[in-house]
């Protein structure tokens, strides 16, 4: 069984805030750190070559890169670029990217399955050397001319939610970056993976499948767990009802929260957010932690991802992680 990753997902207000944060994540002992680059939003690649020069050891990636204001030509290109600035750490995220974004810049993109898939199959010939030209699944247009000048092999990672992207992954990725609300989500996010995968003669297990949870830990735990409140209280109503249906919530619990929300009494809807509603994330102090976690891993989950909101402190919060969370979680399932 492989060795289990631990990786964090870190943003932030300004290329230095992020890049600060991903040198945090490397000196806790982390095996990965992912940040965004989003049209109109983070400015991900400027910050993605700052983090590899201002770090040495950890692997980073974008989380994630579009095909729709990039062109997979460019995203291929600048993929390879960081693998020679890293020593080969850097590791591609690609999404499908916002279609309410796409729409502010006037794009009208093609369906985000299909603008993935091309994307991927045509980047992943570019950072080995050859041409996307006359590859199935490759948008049309390519010529044998199509090739860089300076190509790195670089694993590709999906973002993936959906049961189509999922498949997409399984089939054609290195990896998938699934948010996983809650952690247990994951089962199903494998499930789902493991259909695509089979279609290619593949095995889920050959895939870098990063858990993508929601986190707040703290010393203090109600602390850490109020911080969680307020958290999914701000997003209760951008949950898929299906979604929550299928983990076992209560929409109805979410939609008076969100109802809070948008009458303004922000403090009413966090007090509002429920035990089952807090399952959405991995919270409390460094043994709630840890057990939340263990579990996962004892179910066969190979790789966690920690987002925000991390803690009330979230350089702190990665400290109390790399200290007090993962040595021991290591140390259990070191073989």
């Amino acid at each position: 069984m492989r060795p289990v990753v631990f990786s964090a997902r870190v943003g932030g207000h300004g290329v230095h805030a992020v890049v600060d944060s991903a040198v945090a994540v490397e000196e806790a002992g982390f095996d990965q750190v992912w940040t965004g680059n989003d049209i109109f939003g983070e400015p991900g690649l400027v910050t993605l070559a700052a983090i590899a020069t201002r770090t040495s050891r950890i692997r980073f990636g974008s989380g994630v890169l579009d095909p729709v204001s990039l062109h997979p030509a460019q995203i291929a290109m600048f993929a390879s670029g960081l693998q020679e600035l890293s020593d080969g750490r850097f590791l591609l995220g690609i999404g499908a990217g916002s279609d309410v974004f796409f729409r502010w810049a006037g794009i009208q993109p093609k369906k985000p399955v299909v603008r993935t898939r091309e994307a991927v199959l045509a980047i992943r010939e570019l950072v080995n050397g050859r041409s996307p030209a006359g590859i199935d699944g490759v948008a049309e247009g390519w010529t044998e001319q199509a090739l860089l000048r300076f190509a790195r092999p670089t694993p590709v990672y999906i973002g993936a939610m959906g049961p189509q992207m999922l498949a997409l992954a399984g089939r054609v990725a290195d990896g998938a970056l699934p948010l996983c609300l809650p952690p247990s989500h994951v089962y199903s996010v494998m499930d789902r993976l493991a259909v695509g995968a089979g279609k290619a003669g593949r095995d889920v297990s050959d895939l870098d499948v990063a858990a993508c949870v929601w986190a707040s830990i703290s010393d203090d735990r109600a602390t850490a767990r109020r911080l969680m409140a307020r958290h999914i209280a701000l997003y209760s109503g951008s949950l898929s009802v299906e979604a929550l249906k299928s983990s076992g919530l209560d929409p109805e619990e979410f939609a008076h929260t969100q109802d809070l929300m948008l009458q303004g009494r922000e403090e009413e809807a966090v007090d509002s957010v429920t035990d089952a509603m807090m399952s959405l994330g991995i919270v409390g102090g460094v043994d709630d932690v840890i057990e939340q976690c263990a579990q996962l891993i004892d179910a066969g989950v190979r790789h966690i991802s920690f987002g925000p909101p991390m803690g009330p402190d979230p350089l702190g919060a990665l400290a109390l992680l790399g200290t007090k969370v993962l040595p021991v979680l290591r140390a259990q399932f070191a073989g």
